[in-house]
């Protein structure tokens, strides 16, 4: 069922930052917008990413040590560790084993580490303390990165043989583990549909009969939702809600109505689409390179927070998609559509949970 009726924000053209997976739902509704609907990303920044964390369970580990998310003023992942940064200077490390309670089930069959199918993707891993490594995928990343260091946003240098190496092992790590666990699904009748090869050509005839019902059993009830919100932006009647950290619905289905099934990044993902490719460890990409930001502080050198300005300032897109911390609950993840570079900054920072991204782009009436 074709769909060109989903209520959105005026912004022509919007940046977004996201997981994963957050950039494949991104990428098929690009590609599948008849159907879900135009959702005006045009340019898709991709985070690193091993694993996201519940935010529930994070709260809850951390109140074992009598720690208060409120008293957290920065979150990193290094080393080994989670460690939280407390007022008055007080550091606190919790062993990424410890943490792995906290891991969203949806992480575990994840196959993509560095965001295979954005404009770029960024993260620390490969780089020296303070700066960022930058994979640059299509030409209007190209020209993205390229610009924002002639305007004296960013500096970039050549990523060494070493940085290199240690990416392809994370990347080969996450790929061999979660395959596991992906094999491991399959077996007991749990189907990971977006691993499963789909040739493009029968991709719309496999989902043409799926609806939100479907999405729940394929997906949701088995742990298999990201919860990045693509279903709730898909849908064209704003009948499906995120509660409870989950979606929902609370009305029918039109008649012949899939769009939710296709947005999804987690039921079937057509080969061209997919980051399924065991022997590739970061998907297609032009050049991978070092950088860091010139005029902005950040973590892991601000490169993220950088491009975003720029692309902001020389209006190269309108409003930029990013995640902020809920005011009331610290840490708490909560994006948002700004076309303030001010917000952007505010924004900066990793926040290690799950959010429903595409939610912000939503206009309920």
């Amino acid at each position: 069922m074709s769909n060109n009726s989903v209520k959105q924000e005026s912004a022509e053209k919007v940046a977004m930052v996201g997981t994963p997976c957050q950039i494949t739902a991104s990428t098929l509704m690009n590609e599948y917008s008849d159907y879900t609907g135009k959702h005006n990303v045009d340019l898709k920044i991709g985070l690193f990413c091993m694993e996201n964390f519940s935010y529930n369970y994070l709260k809850e580990l951390l109140k074992e040590y009598e720690i208060d998310l409120k008293d957290v003023k920065e979150c990193r992942i290094e080393k080994g560790f989670m460690w939280f940064y407390l007022a008055e200077n007080q550091v606190f490390k919790i062993s990424l084993d410890e943490a792995k309670r906290c891991i969203r089930k949806s992480c575990e069959i994840c196959m993509d580490f560095t965001s295979e199918k954005s404009d770029i993707s960024v993260g620390s891993v490969g780089s020296p303390e303070g700066w960022s490594t930058i994979i640059i995928r299509s030409e209007k990343g190209r020209n993205l990165v390229d610009n924002a260091e002639k305007k004296g946003y960013i500096k970039t240098k050549p990523v060494t043989d070493k940085g290199l190496k240690l990416m392809e092992r994370l990347a080969f790590e996450k790929k061999s583990e979660n395959l596991s666990e992906i094999k491991k699904r399959e077996n007991v009748s749990r189907p990971v549909l977006y691993w499963r090869v789909m040739p493009s050509e029968n991709y719309l005839d496999e989902v043409s009969d799926s609806q939100f019902i479907d999405l729940k059993g394929d997906v949701i009830d088995i742990g298999g939702c990201v919860l990045c919100g693509a279903c709730l932006l898909a849908c064209p009647e704003d009948i499906v809600k995120i509660k409870d950290r989950k979606p929902e619905i609370s009305g029918e289905c039109p008649p012949g109505c899939n769009a939710c099934y296709v947005a999804c990044p987690r039921t079937y993902v057509p080969e061209n689409i997919s980051s399924r490719g065991e022997k590739s460890p970061f998907g297609d990409y032009i050049k991978i390179i070092s950088a860091k930001a010139s005029i902005i502080h950040g973590q892991d050198g601000g490169v993220v927070t950088a491009l975003l300005s720029y692309a902001l300032a020389d209006k190269v897109v309108d409003e930029a998609l990013v995640v902020d911390k809920n005011i009331e609950e610290p840490w708490k993840p909560e994006a948002k559509l700004t076309r303030n570079v001010e917000d952007v900054v505010k924004a900066a920072g990793t926040k290690y949970s799950a959010c429903p991204i595409f939610k912000a782009m939503k206009k309920i009436e």
